[in-house]
């Protein structure tokens, strides 16, 4: 998985007063778990844009006034009608033990029920895994050159190595479906028999 580097200085107060005050500074709260202690610190709002308007996942190198820690963005919070970043919450990453991640979901092929007027739509757009740091892929690609009209792609069909899928596997992840014009067009041409 790719990094991005996020520079952070830790917070003297812990009030909603300060936490107020940084907002208006252009800064975004945040805090680290994880480790022996949680450590509250502060980063400028612009180096979040990358991290969090986007659906892929990355580990962050965390440099708060020098010291280094790698990490993954945990949780957020938005402000319900600006829609500003008020928090970030990131947790601690040990390269030697199992963590869980949303990866997202990359189509590659093409599917030949889209090529004969079928609509893909995409029921997940991520899955939830469980595996070591190292072990991590930026997304986990899913192969629809075998999807006809009407079928889908279940998460128990895709094979990943090295992580555990947390989702049930019975769930869709994506699924061709059939437009109206196309399945009148079907159920005529088969003289009112069963539709496809």
């Amino acid at each position: 998985m790719q990094t991005i580097e996020v520079v952070g200085f830790k917070r003297a107060n812990l009030g909603k007063k300060d936490a107020k005050d940084l907002r208006l500074e252009g800064n975004v709260p945040a805090v680290l778990y994880g480790g022996e202690e949680q450590v509250h610190f502060y980063a400028p709002a612009y180096l979040f844009r990358d991290l969090v308007y986007t659906p892929n996942v990355y580990f962050v190198k965390l440099n708060i006034e020098g010291t280094e820690y790698k990490a993954v963005l945990q949780d957020t919070q938005f402000h319900p009608v600006s829609e500003n970043l008020l928090h970030a919450d990131f947790l601690l990453v040990n390269d030697d033990k199992p963590m869980k991640m949303e990866l997202p979901v990359v189509f590659e092929g093409s599917s030949p029920g889209v090529a004969v007027g079928g609509r893909l739509v995409t029921k997940l757009r991520k899955i939830k895994v469980k595996a070591l740091p190292n072990a991590l892929p930026d997304n986990i690609k899913v192969d629809i050159s075998t999807l006809e009209l009407g079928k889908s792609v279940k998460v128990g069909e895709v094979p990943v190595e090295g992580l555990e899928i947390l989702n049930n596997p019975t769930i869709s992840i994506a699924t061709v479906e059939i437009p109206r014009a196309l399945r009148s067009k079907q159920s005529a041409g088969e003289d009112g028999s069963e539709e496809a």
